[in-house]
């Protein structure tokens, strides 16, 4: 068990991360967040403005690697402005047709429990929970306790 939690927020940015606790204390503690301007696309701002500030804190922090000269952070997610986005390790942005995101050992599982319960009249967190808990049982790489945050639109 750790103190620190793979889930925080900071400034006007929800974060949940995987990989190494390495890479989520540069986001935390390091990374310089941009802010997102109007009119300018979310999408865009994310895959650009935003994956620069994380490709600088992660060479400035050692956690950057380069191999075949192609450069590779961790996997992450990350709410802003009311969407939550996937970082993946070679820095693409993805944004989730159906509304919701899983990164980890346990993702496939949690995932599945997410669309099972997509039509029922369950709350997000509810639906949360049965996606961690069907995670946790199902993959050994995946234990409680458990931090659910909510981001604000």
């Amino acid at each position: 068990m750790r103190a620190d939690s793979k889930v925080f927020r900071k400034d006007e940015y929800l974060f949940g991360f995987t990989t190494s606790f390495r890479m989520g204390q540069l986001i935390r503690y390091a990374m310089e967040l941009p802010r997102p301007r109007p009119p300018r696309k979310l999408e865009a701002f994310m895959a650009t403005e935003f994956v620069d500030s994380l490709r600088k804190c992660f060479k400035d922090g050692g956690w950057a690697r380069t191999e075949d000269e192609r450069e590779e952070g961790g996997t992450f997610l990350v709410g802003v402005r009311g969407r939550l986005f996937t970082i993946y390790g070679d820095y693409q942005v993805a944004s989730a047709a159906d509304g919701f995101a899983a990164v980890g050992c346990g993702d496939q599982i949690a995932l599945g429990a997410l669309y099972a319960t997509a039509a029922t009249r369950m709350k997000p967190r509810a639906r949360l929970l049965v996606a961690l808990r069907a995670a946790e049982r199902f993959s050994a790489g995946v234990r409680g306790p458990f931090v659910c945050r909510r981001l604000r639109a």
